[in-house]
């Protein structure tokens, strides 16, 4: 081994302990629930609650597609079907309603609360044109399932041109 790399290999190994880390840097987040009195907001945190301020909670949802529709699920137990208006046009789907708490809670009396009650609103931007006039909305055990038939305006039609 030539002097050169000896030396390279000597400041390498003389190199002090803390530059060099085996070990990756890893955050640890709590899983579990935070009760109320110790929770700090994060941005996120303060922008959902600044939402619910404003009185307007947001659901949360699942899109996804079978081969001839296009499905929106979203869970809002406790909601009444008449508390729930459903917006459907060809590119786009909005719910609006609201839960309402059958028992009234003091703030300080609470542990934990993380269930949202009032007034909810989403719009969805659907990934295809759909059929607006022939879609379906249920809840069944607490899911709401909206089911939008797809519009296939890429099929096209051969035409038989008729003589009179």
């Amino acid at each position: 081994m030539d002097e050169e790399a000896k030396k390279f290999f000597e400041e390498l190994s003389h190199a002090p302990e803390e530059e060099i880390s085996l070990e990756p840097e890893v955050e640890l987040v709590r899983a579990t629930s935070i009760p109320l009195k110790e929770k700090r907001a994060s941005k996120k945190e303060t922008q959902i609650s600044d939402l619910m301020e404003e009185g307007v909670g947001q659901l949360t949802v699942d899109v996804y597609q079978t081969p001839n529709e296009i499905v929106v699920e979203s869970t809002i137990a406790g909601v009444n079907p008449d508390d729930v208006d459903i917006n459907i046009t060809n590119e786009s789907v909005t719910i609006t309603g609201k839960r309402v708490k059958e028992q009234k809670v003091i703030d300080e009396d609470y542990f934990y609360q993380e269930c949202y009650w009032g007034k909810f609103s989403r719009s969805i931007i659907l990934p295809q044109e759909v059929d607006a006039e022939n879609s379906s909305a249920i809840i069944k055990n607490g899911v709401l399932t909206i089911k939008m038939p797809k519009l296939n305006r890429q099929k096209s039609k051969k035409l038989k041109v008729k003589f009179e």
